[in-house]
């Protein structure tokens, strides 16, 4: 496998990447409908807060240890970090409002939501999932910074995003 990817041009290691992040997307997806088909929204919910936790932590050890990124590099090591999730060359995120204690990361085009809007479907509610997803991401970069939700589903958010996240190293903690 190996000696094949060596072959590939950037062009073909990139799409590559982006059908590993899909089918990564996928098992993640086809899951969840498994477990909610079989067991309901909120038990489908609860599991995936579960795996969520453990997965997020494991994410986020891996990407800091891939592309060096130093633990308890605050704020701009964990946007670095956010560059790098599996999901990030798939959707469509931005960061903003950048400083040495504070950004805002939003999921501008999220495929999930965007995939239901498409079917006219509700948002999915991910808002539980998201707290444990980018809380401890944020976390395992560094256990000094705090996450803030600032707009997710089900709650109301603005046309033009899916979800925000306000992360925050307070000075008493530098």
């Amino acid at each position: 496998m190996r000696e094949d990817l060596e072959s590939f041009t950037k062009d073909e290691l990139l799409d590559y990447i982006e059908d590993l992040s899909k089918n990564w997307l996928a098992i993640d997806g086809t899951w969840f409908q498994a477990v909610e088909h079989e067991y309901g929204l909120d038990k489908a919910i609860e599991l995936d807060v579960k795996q969520w936790r453990r997965f997020t932590i494991i994410e986020a050890k891996r990407i800091m240890n891939t592309f060096k990124i130093p633990q308890n590099g605050g704020i701009p090591a964990l946007i670095k970090a956010l560059k790098f999730r599996v999901y990030a060359n798939i959707n469509k995120q931005e960061i903003l409002d950048v400083s040495d204690d504070r950004c805002v990361f939003r999921m501008n085009d999220c495929r999930v939501q965007s995939a239901r809007k498409g079917r006219g479907l509700p948002d999915f509610p991910c808002k539980q999932v998201g707290v444990v997803e980018y809380g401890l991401f944020a976390k395992t970069i560094d256990p000094r910074i705090e996450t803030k939700c600032i707009a997710c589903p089900p709650g109301p958010h603005p046309e033009h995003y899916w979800c925000a996240w306000e992360f925050t190293l307070p000075a008493n903690k530098n």
